[in-house]
């Protein structure tokens, strides 16, 4: 057991003086509740206390040591749990897909990626619906009446915006973006975004199957995701 040594600071200390003995006649004795009159003698300031322990560790840093059995909650860490969706427990997982024909040079390829990286992950046909719209813009309202009628554990929206030289461009991939995402707020079911907006057809091309591969399989994977996560952890 490590000793304690605490210096105090001798200005702290109150100093009390006897009555004179040259005084005629010694003043009558104070009543037990009054306080005698502290003096100090003026002193230099000594450096701080100093704490000094006298261990056989001497040298080492102090620790207080835990007695064994146990347990403490401040040395206790509760486990951090993770969980996140399955690209491969798509068993009785149902899809819906709406796809805008406008832009269908475009819209097809990516669907068929969509229905091949499906079909590699074990979702049976049976269990995907494929609604066509007329265009990006009049995807979210049909993705939203999907997710509500509780048929479907995802609904994946596929489209197409090209910039032109108009700001017609900017409305509707604005529009199909808010509408998508308030699908999913709305209906309590992941609504995925596969809607390309592109600059030009060669953007487009090139992300439906093209050298920067292709949109509607990553969409379809992140369905799947998104569909386990919901029914396996979230539900």
């Amino acid at each position: 057991m490590a000793a304690f040594t605490l210096s105090l600071d001798p200005c702290s200390v109150p100093r009390h003086f006897p009555p004179s003995s040259s005084s005629p006649s010694p003043s009558p004795s104070p009543s037990p509740l009054t306080r005698q009159p502290h003096f100090r003698f003026p002193c230099e300031r000594p450096k701080p206390a100093a704490v000094s322990f006298s261990s056989s560790l001497q040298g080492a840093p102090a620790y207080f040591p835990v007695q064994k059995g146990r347990s403490s909650s401040s040395l206790r860490t509760a486990a951090v749990r993770h969980v996140e969706g399955s690209l491969t427990r798509t068993e009785g997982l149902r899809f819906g897909v709406v796809v805008a024909r406008f832009n269908e040079i475009v819209t097809k390829p990516l669907l068929e990626g969509a229905l091949t990286t499906f079909r590699k992950y074990s979702v049976r046909e049976e269990d995907i619906d494929v609604v066509w719209v007329p265009g990006s813009f009049e995807i979210g309202v049909v993705a939203e009446k999907l997710g509500k009628s509780g048929e479907y554990h995802a609904i994946l929206c596929i489209g197409a915006v090209i910039r032109g030289d108009t700001s017609h461009y900017d409305a509707v991939a604005n529009s199909a973006a808010s509408g998508v995402l308030s699908a999913g707020l709305n209906s309590g079911v992941p609504c995925i975004f596969g809607v390309l907006t592109c600059d030009d057809m060669d953007q487009a091309l090139n992300r439906a199957g093209g050298k920067s591969g292709n949109k509607g399989s990553e969409a379809a994977l992140t369905a799947i995701e998104m569909a386990s996560l919901f029914q396996h952890h979230l539900h």
